[in-house]
């Protein structure tokens, strides 16, 4: 058993929550199909997006300079981070120099990524995120489950039982409308109270030096408009060419990930207000790595939409923490086999290659023909499950010889006779809770088809 099975057998165990955990995604997914069915020129859309990405890629160092020279004469401040560690650091010394120790943040992956959020609190530094799903996660000190919907695996009872612990609302009380009141008096007194903001960054226009960042909560615009001192972070894949480029990126980004026409709020910031300071750390943290993978540097066209997790039958009925990457879900397989295959191999397993992650992509990455190619290359990084080499060794043996592949039949036929509890029980991996052996077919196709039971077709052409 791969170590994403032995861990999704915790969500698995509670029906219910996976029921309407895979109901919700899955509601999201046909939203996205909505929108995309809306706008007849969306293909070409999704081939502009990956051309526009392949292209920014291709000339990554010629984009990068031309952002840090264009946002450094509008007034933002660059700075470079070879890796997390660096980041954080940076991070530290800014805040330091601000003398600040309340930070509101938005939003940003790229934070998780690099365990910012802890890092700063073991300074003394009040990381408070300001999306109410991360506020939800940071309260009950969970990772996020989904990069766009965090808490999405949270049932609306435990939230109002943490605001009741964490905020003082009304015992049992779990209206949605209610909880989200509450939680927005809770967050406005940190607004106030904060000394420092910080984003991720969604885009970085080369070609006006501008960061765009997309939220629906207007968090990140509340949090810059107070503070002096506004922190951004990005990955340096975040970098396109211009704002026609822009465009396409913001008509697919909600589209895909939310089933939305548009974010709420797009926002560009190009130059510090007067009397306040914009400082942008572009880090690498392995990425000029994945750009030399040429099997792989795909990856790195990710709008962080979200939208493959909604649509993945595995992540929506086993959950983020079944995954052993801060990222779950197509995404995430990918992203953490580029991080470290040893220790993170387990999860190839968690992949129907139903390719439905690649058919929604709005870059069009190959997720699913990704994840078949990390299986391949398995055995030859000496990371292949024992117990499924030797089965596949079995089965070749058994495919290559008739008589012993019918004979197999005859005795799987045979074997369904026996009493169940010889067939469904903890030695056989195929069975679990809510589901036994299928039955087989009571006659081969070959069987009919010598017997005249199929009509034979001959083609002509």
């Amino acid at each position: 058993m791969s170590s994403h099975s032995k861990a999704a057998k915790r969500f698995v165990a509670d029906a219910e929550r996976m029921a309407w955990h895979d109901r919700a995604l899955y509601a999201v997914r046909e939203k996205r199909d909505r929108m995309a069915h809306s706008v007849p020129e969306w293909e070409s859309l999704r081939e502009t997006a990956s051309a526009i990405k392949r292209h920014t890629l291709s000339r990554l160092g010629h984009y990068l300079e031309l952002f840090e020279r264009n946002a450094t004469a509008n007034g933002i401040e660059v700075h470079w981070a070879e890796d997390a560690a660096e980041m954080n650091a940076t991070v530290w010394r800014l805040v330091q120099e601000h003398g600040g120790q309340n930070l509101i943040k938005s939003k940003s992956m790229l934070s998780e990524e690099c365990g910012l959020t802890p890092y700063l609190r073991e300074r003394g530094v009040d990381a408070v995120e300001s999306d109410l799903g991360e506020r939800i996660m940071q309260l009950l000190k969970l990772p996020p489950s989904h990069i766009v919907l965090p808490a999405i695996g949270v049932r609306r009872e435990e939230v109002g039982a943490l605001f009741t612990r964490e905020m003082g609302t009304e015992p049992g009380n779990s209206d949605p409308t209610y909880l989200t009141h509450a939680a927005r008096r809770n967050l406005r007194a940190k607004f106030l109270g904060a000394d420092i903001s910080m984003t991720g960054v969604n885009f970085a226009v080369a070609e006006t030096g501008a960061l765009a960042v997309c939220t629906n909560e207007g968090n990140a615009d509340l949090g810059t408009s107070f503070c002096d001192l506004h922190i951004a972070i990005m990955g340096l894949e975040k970098v396109i060419p211009d704002m026609r480029s822009l465009g396409v990126f913001t008509r697919l980004l909600a589209r895909s990930g939310t089933g939305q026409p548009v974010t709420t709020y797009t926002s560009l910031y190009r130059r510090p207000a007067p009397g306040k300071r914009i400082h942008v750390i572009i880090v690498d943290n392995g990425r000029t790595e994945w750009l030399a993978n040429e099997a792989h540097r795909n990856m790195l066209k990710c709008l962080r939409c979200g939208a493959c997790m909604n649509t993945c039958p595995v992540y929506r009925r086993s959950g983020g923490y079944s995954y052993s990457y801060f990222i779950p879900g197509p995404l995430g397989i990918n992203l953490s086999m580029l991080r470290s295959p040893k220790l993170h191999h387990g999860n190839v397993s968690a992949c129907s290659l139903c390719y439905s992650c690649s058919h929604v992509c709005p870059a069009k990455i190959d997720l699913g023909e990704q994840i078949y190619l990390w299986r391949q290359q398995l055995d030859r990084d000496h990371l292949a499950d024992p117990a499924k080499k030797a089965a596949v060794k079995v089965m070749d043996v058994i495919m290559r010889s008739p008589r012993c592949f019918y004979g197999g039949i005859a005795l799987a036929r045979v074997a369904e006779h026996l009493p169940a509890w010889m067939l469904d029980n903890g030695l056989n991996p195929w069975c679990a809770p809510g589901r036994a052996m299928p039955r087989f077919a009571p006659h081969t196709f070959n069987a009919l088809w010598k017997r005249g039971g199929i009509e034979k077709t001959t083609d002509h052409e």
